[in-house]
């Protein structure tokens, strides 16, 4: 497979190694059904990256973010989407997770209406992972996907989820394959072994390629997207429309083009959702040089407070004029099997969470843990009798003050501490291959970990002042990665400590904290160094 290139595959080269299934999912078939997509849609993708980058430099200078003029017409007109199917009707309780063959079969039988399978920000994106991932999801789409450990047998439940799938955004590539030289985007390789393996597979089950996409910041990424899905459906022969998104608004900038993301894919999608981790992340990078946008520790930023609240319905109300649902986020809070008290409190705060979302209109939400599915199954059951409440539009209009004037809130050496634990946690835990981790009781993924280094980043290029009057410097950050370091050490003792990338981590979030510019993500420069080919 190294270094393939010969007869109807030329200009494609392999370079990654063996990884379970990679006979069969890295088909010559299969290779050029990716090469093809991304010979035709590269340009268009490197040039939306560009696009994202002025933008960033337009806001940095001071100019004031807003609902595009140009597309009035869209976000003021009648239409509505073209439909969704019947087994995405109801979407009360969805979990999310990464791809291992385990958590996949473990999540089809968890109880919830459908498994969001996740190669983006649950996915460490070794060479490994996404390829097994790819032979995971085949086989469950094929029934036939059955995992041993510890002398358990783990199979498919007799009606398991229903499966949607979240490829890499656009701004990942993928290293380990290459096409005329150039690396294809993640998001095109994802999508294309998903879609050539499985979707005739779905559509012959009655259900359909369905996918999740994630990190949209413009309406005309998401008129890429919709290309994409005209062109496979062509080349694998379905009918238009039958693939199905799911657009996750998770960036600050897609929040101000909800109505056009609907348009530019209304043949096509099905909802919206609230990806929270990731739109405060990028609220934090949007105004990262704005220091009347500073936001309070991580922990303060709930979806109470004015700006997220709004937020929320502004995605349900567009949601519901269009016909499309409206999916709530995740809660962080996960099971805490050895302490009842904990345990009882961390499901008290999923349950205020969901009432929240089932009161505001969503159609279902999101957990990341299966002992999680029936507490937020209880709470849209009692409030949502029926398969959606696509009838409810909440009061209001959003406005760009609203959406983007930050909350109040303390700001502590404590939420300085945490953030810089859990981004050496979490990194390291990336770089080992593990993309959704338990820290202190939440689960913790790429878009929680980029919240953490992001606001140190900005506290520090503002100096703001802690509430104990201490400004925050460069060396301030520097002997808490320290310090945090020590922590990580006593926690999981010297051995693993030595072998499981502690330090590395710390390397990489001090590089990223320190730098002049912000930057965009952790996982790309990190990926390059750790893993590319």
């Amino acid at each position: 497979m190294h270094g393939r290139n010969r007869g109807s595959l030329d200009g494609i080269e392999i370079r990654g190694g063996s990884a379970p299934g990679s006979a069969e999912i890295l088909s010559e078939p299969a290779l050029m059904f990716v090469a093809s997509l991304h010979r035709m849609y590269e340009p268009t993708r490197q040039s939306l990256l560009s696009a994202r980058a002025e933008r960033k430099r337009w806001l940095a200078a001071g100019n004031p973010m807003d609902f595009p003029p140009e597309t009035s017409a869209v976000r003021e007109g009648a239409w509505r989407i073209a439909g969704t199917p019947a087994d995405l009707l109801d979407r009360r309780v969805e979990i999310t997770g990464p791809c291992d063959r385990k958590m996949v079969i473990n999540a089809l039988n968890s109880g919830a209406r459908c498994f969001m399978a996740c190669m983006e920000d649950a996915t460490s994106p070794t060479w490994e992972n996404v390829v097994a991932g790819q032979a995971n999801l085949r086989d469950a789409v094929a029934g036939t996907i059955t995992h041993e450990e510890k002398g358990r047998h783990y199979a498919l439940a007799a009606e398991p989820a229903v499966l949607i799938f979240r490829p890499r955004g656009w701004h990942l590539p993928e290293t380990h394959m290459t096409v005329d030289g150039e690396e294809v985007s993640g998001a095109l390789f994802d999508f294309g072994l998903y879609a050539f393996h499985n979707a005739r597979a779905l559509v012959e089950k009655g259900s359909g390629p369905y996918f999740y996409l994630p990190k949209l910041e413009h309406y005309l990424e998401a008129r890429l997207w919709n290309n994409v899905f005209v062109t496979a459906q062509s080349m694998l022969g379905l009918p238009l429309g039958t693939m199905k998104a799911t657009v996750l608004i998770e960036t600050l900038p897609a929040a101000f083009m909800a109505d056009e993301i609907l348009y530019e894919l209304r043949d096509h999608i099905v909802a919206l959702n609230c990806g929270r981790w990731d739109y405060i992340f990028s609220y934090i990078k949007t105004f990262a040089h704005d220091p009347a946008k500073i936001l309070p520790d991580r922990g303060a930023v709930t979806m109470a407070v004015p700006f997220m609240a709004e937020y929320a319905a502004h995605v349900v109300r567009t949601c519901h004029r269009r016909g499309a649902h409206a999916m709530g986020g995740m809660s962080a809070f996960i099971p805490v099997k050895d302490d009842a008290a904990k345990n009882e409190a961390a499901f008290a705060q999923v349950r205020a969470d969901k009432e929240r979302e089932a009161r505001l209109g969503h159609d279902g939400t999101w957990v990341a843990h299966p002992g999680l599915v029936p507490v937020a199954m209880e709470v849209f059951d009692a409030h949502m009798p029926g398969p959606n409440q696509l009838h409810v539009i909440p009061p209001g209009e959003a406005s760009a003050e609203a959406l983007t004037t930050p909350c109040a809130g303390p700001r502590t050496a404590a939420g300085l501490a945490n953030n810089v634990n859990v981004a050496i946690g979490y990194i390291a835990a990336w770089l080992r291959g593990q993309g959704a981790v338990p820290l202190h009781n939440l689960m913790e993924d790429a878009a929680t970990a980029e919240i953490s280094r992001a606001q140190l980043w900005q506290w520090r290029a503002h100096g703001i002042a802690l509430d104990d009057g201490t400004p925050v410097t460069g060396q301030r950050i520097a002997d808490e990665i320290g310090r945090q370091l020590e922590v990580w050490k006593t926690e999981v003792g010297d051995n693993f400590f030595a072998s499981g990338m502690y330090r590395e981590a710390a390397t990489i979030l001090a590089d990223l904290v320190m730098a002049d510019e912000l930057p965009d993500f952790l996982t790309t420069p990190t990926y390059r160094r750790f893993m590319a080919a």
